[in-house]
């Protein structure tokens, strides 16, 4: 079975994309969702996190997200020790997850994968593009963060030029029909390879 991952910048879409790839009855395994559900349920991460964040870091035994994105995410320090806590357990949940598959490719959607310098850890990559305006827009009308929030949040990824050296296949997400018929394409030019 081959592991593909797929990545790129917040508000690129990987989400929609990953969507797409299960209507072709791809299996996705959502990092970000799984990482916020392993950090309210797991008591080893809870204590980790609390001992570097402070109690403020879950408020009614629940993960006070605001909270620790206001912390880490203008302090590279402190986003990397909260990373080294939790990629390692993602990453074990991720390797169990894939066990149960029976297709012949998997995807694992994840932010960060070439920031944490993972790409060695698949056997190719999907990474999604859209311009960096359309990308701040989406985040704007998704959730509530302003527009300097998002750019911060931007600057802590690399920029797509960087990544379109590491990644084998590049679906740039402007227009949802397009997007579409490239999911397809690079899907069959996956299989083909399988």
């Amino acid at each position: 079975m081959m592991v593909v991952g797929l990545t790129g910048g917040i508000g690129s879409g990987k989400s929609t994309i990953a969507t797409m790839f299960k209507e072709l009855g791809v299996p996705v395994y959502n990092s970000d969702e799984r990482a916020k559900h392993l950090m309210n349920t797991s008591k080893k991460i809870k204590k980790q996190l609390i001992k570097l964040l402070g109690k403020k870091a879950f408020v009614d035994d629940q993960l006070n997200r605001g909270y620790i994105a206001k912390k880490v995410f203008n302090d590279v320090d402190l986003l990397e020790q909260l990373n080294g806590i939790v990629h390692p357990v993602v990453r074990k949940d991720f390797i169990k997850w894939t066990k149960k598959q029976t297709t012949q490719y998997v995807i694992q959607e994840t932010a960060l994968l070439f920031e944490n310098n993972a790409q060695n850890l698949y056997d190719s990559v999907i990474l999604i593009t859209a311009p960096e305006e359309l990308r701040i827009e989406r985040v704007l009308s998704r959730d509530e963060s302003s527009r300097e929030q998002i750019i911060a949040r931007m600057n802590n990824q690399l920029d797509d030029k960087a990544k379109l050296e590491l990644a084998k296949y590049v679906i740039e997400n402007i227009d949802l029909e397009s997007t579409a018929s490239k999911v397809v394409e690079v899907h069959e030019a996956i299989l083909a390879d399988c």
